[in-house]
């Protein structure tokens, strides 16, 4: 078996190339190279540069180092079939970062006034404590469901939207756009973790900010082209917004003076929410890669890539 792999992160693909070496101690694993042209097998590839050969050297399968896909379908491809992760332990990272980011919504920590005396934010807090409040997680894969579920065992009104009908205990499921409407009527936190797709490109704009209750919050730990910006600054600035907290951004690392870095109602967390496990995300990679070489097919394997859907 012949394995070709590329990250932009040398010293990451290091570790990688050793740990497949030792996995697959017959087979040839490299690093690509720019000039690198040589037949390969199977290729463990992200954000791959412009010059990157997939045609004429043999490849049988792509697979990703992650659970998103969105930079690899523009250029692999659509004879090539894609694999990416299934979770392989980034739930409950992800799982983690979105319950930090609503149990501070829902306690009021990003709303009451810092230099207020103790009375007045008791009175405060007290006063957010009584308030109405659901979370709405729009995606229920293999992110967004263990999210949900998670959010709805801590005791909150959990509703969840979905391209296609899915079923999470304790999460109130919506399906289709009347199902999305019914999610934001009651969303006071709004939780992306939607793939991104043609589909779902600027999905979080002022229409969609215009069906939220007023003074919601918003976290975004999927795409950071899932966000319209101005559409954000405009709503946090009329009030139709609270607090937004942003684990991605449409250029990362952002420019040291994009808006969203000193806005005082936006967090931003530098895209750290679900960072890749090295040791299951290795052990799930190799396990597919077995199942391959033994004769499954690509498409029968966790994590195909239907490029119909785009995930």
């Amino acid at each position: 078996m012949r394995l070709l792999l590329w990250t932009p992160d040398a010293a990451e693909d290091a570790v990688w190339l050793e740990h497949l070496a030792a996995l697959f101690p017959r087979a040839r694993v490299r690093r690509w190279s720019p000039g690198d042209d040589a037949p390969a097998d199977y290729a463990l590839v992200w954000r791959p540069p412009a010059d990157f050969r997939w045609d004429g050297r043999g490849l049988r399968a792509v697979f990703a180092p992650g659970a998103g896909v969105d930079a690899l379908l523009p250029v692999v491809p659509a004879a090539l079939p894609l694999v990416r992760l299934d979770d392989a332990g980034m739930a409950a990272l992800m799982t983690r970062y979105v319950a930090h980011a609503v149990l501070r919504a829902r306690l009021g920590c990003d709303l009451v006034a810092p230099s207020a005396d103790w009375a007045t934010q008791r009175a405060q807090y007290d006063v957010l404590g009584e308030r109405d409040f659901a979370v709405g997680v729009l995606g229920l894969g293999a992110l967004g469901a263990p999210v949900a579920g998670a959010l709805a065992a801590l005791g909150l009104e959990t509703h969840g939207w979905s391209r296609t009908p899915k079923s999470v205990p304790g999460v109130t499921c919506h399906v289709g756009a009347a199902g999305l409407d019914a999610l934001l009527a009651r969303s006071h936190a709004l939780v992306n973790l939607l793939p991104l797709t043609p589909l779902t490109e600027n999905l979080l704009d002022a229409r969609l900010f215009s069906k939220l209750p007023r003074g919601a919050h918003l976290v975004n730990a999927a795409r950071g082209a899932h966000l319209v910006d101005a559409d954000l600054l405009a709503a946090l600035e009329d009030g139709r917004l609270a607090h937004a907290t942003l684990d991605v951004l449409r250029t990362e690392p952002p420019a040291p003076d994009h808006p969203f870095l000193r806005h005082p109602r936006i967090t931003v967390t530098p895209h750290v929410a679900a960072r890749t496990p090295r040791a299951p995300a290795l052990a799930q990679v190799a396990a597919k890669l077995s199942a391959l070489a033994s004769g499954a097919s690509a498409s029968a394997l966790p994590g195909y890539v239907d490029r119909t859907r785009g995930y």
